[in-house]
């Protein structure tokens, strides 16, 4: 343990098997170079959920996303497929389609000059033709995202990179099989909340399960003290069995005695909360009664932006509806409590006191996580912040090495 403090205080041994058990330093929670070097070398290959194929049933549908500057969207063509694109156009970067989702009929048309484009992205005319030099309109069609639809959630990346979404969540396909996902219907709109904090701490908290019995008193009067965690290569996976002890809080008790049986899953799942993180920043709360999406976007190095929106299947039961709403009242109560701990942690990420901290032998999903980034970003193995501009000197090297 000496050793593995004395590599940690000295900056100049980066050597990330003397840090293997210890988390990140708090400098990487704040700085905003470091925020540079996560955008290429984490998210630009990361896998990223604009919506569900049921978000967007009929052709001329849309979602947009708006992700670390790029604008994107997915659009149902008229064929029923779906496409995704850079949400820009062509001509002059105008913005095309306005909002979170909508609907276009037939055609997509830029609201500055009128280019227009078909739903597959093809462009089809341009307005005062002959203002313009001789070109090839289908070299002019919509710039595509890389997309990949897993279980009728559409999935885009900005580079290629990472497994595909499929290879990654292997190890639960027979799991999240039970759910039938592609049949899910959205309740409702996405929401967008803000947290004032490092996007890492708020997936480093969804991923931590050691806090559960700390801060979050009514998730253990449901699951008691057995609450599991692992981490697989680029999926995490936490979950708690709901007890047949009557909750002492009305909604939590209420939600125990009418969640009804999912005709669509075995018995060993109709009490069972699950909880998957795929890398780095997606996150989906699988409950009998609903599944609940989350995504956490950085904004700043100390603002993230929380998109998140629940879908489930049609089930018009009296009790279904009403566990639903409790479901709901219970996991607001759990958010306050995760927003005011995460806040907690940013405010000592500041401090000049903090040093990476050991992490228990159950942190498992936490020690792959500190793992993976220490990897991509080898500046996250120093305790201190490189010199600001660390990150585009080591582009300007890098491009002219």
């Amino acid at each position: 343990m000496d050793a593995k403090r004395s590599a940690l205080a000295d900056s100049s041994a980066p050597n990330p098997a003397h840090l293997e058990g210890f988390s990140l330093p708090g400098w990487i929670y704040r700085d905003a170079d470091f925020l540079e070097a996560e955008k290429e070398r984490v998210f630009a290959t990361s896998w990223q959920v604009i919506c569900h194929l049921n978000d967007i049933p009929n052709p001329g549908d849309y979602h947009t996303l708006d992700f670390l500057g790029e604008p994107l969207v997915a659009v149902r063509g008229q064929d029923h497929g779906v496409k995704a694109f850079f949400n820009v156009c062509r001509h002059r970067a105008a913005r095309l389609m306005d909002g979170g989702s909508g609907h276009c009929s037939g055609r997509i048309v830029c609201p500055y000059h009128a280019w227009t484009y078909d739903l597959g992205g093809r462009l089809t005319a341009v307005p005062h033709r002959k203002e313009f030099a001789d070109f090839a309109l289908d070299q002019y069609g919509l710039k595509p995202v890389e997309t990949e639809i897993y279980k009728g959630f559409v999935f885009v990346r900005l580079k290629p990179g990472l497994p595909s979404v499929a290879h990654m969540l292997a190890p639960y396909e027979t799991e999240l099989a039970a759910y039938r996902l592609e049949e899910l219907q959205p309740m409702g709109r996405v929401t967008l909340r803000t947290r004032h904090v490092n996007w890492k701490n708020v997936t480093d908290n969804y991923s931590d399960a050691m806090h559960i019995t700390v801060a979050h008193p009514g998730l253990t009067r449901l699951f008691g003290q057995s609450y599991g965690v692992e981490a697989q290569p680029w999926v995490d996976k936490m979950w708690g069995y709901l007890r047949d002890v009557p909750s002492s809080q009305l909604s939590e008790r209420l939600y125990q005695a009418v969640l009804p049986n999912s005709p669509l899953l075995p018995d060993d799942r109709q009490r069972l909360w699950t909880y998957f993180k795929l890398w780095p920043n997606v996150a989906f709360d699988v409950y009998p009664d609903q599944i609940d999406f989350m995504q956490m976007i950085p904004i700043s190095p100390t603002e993230t932006l929380i998109r998140e929106i629940a879908y489930a299947h049609p089930d018009d039961r009296r009790e279904m509806r009403a566990a639903r709403y409790l479901n709901w009242r219970i996991n607001r109560r759990v958010s306050l409590e995760d927003k005011a701990l995460i806040e907690r942690v940013q405010t000592g990420m500041g401090s000049r006191s903090y040093t990476p901290g050991p992490l228990g032998r159950t942190e498992v999903s936490l020690r792959s996580f500190a793992r993976r980034i220490r990897e991509l970003i080898p500046e996250s193995r120093l305790d201190r912040a490189p010199a600001a501009g660390w990150h585009a000197r080591n582009d300007l090297r890098k491009n002219h090495g």
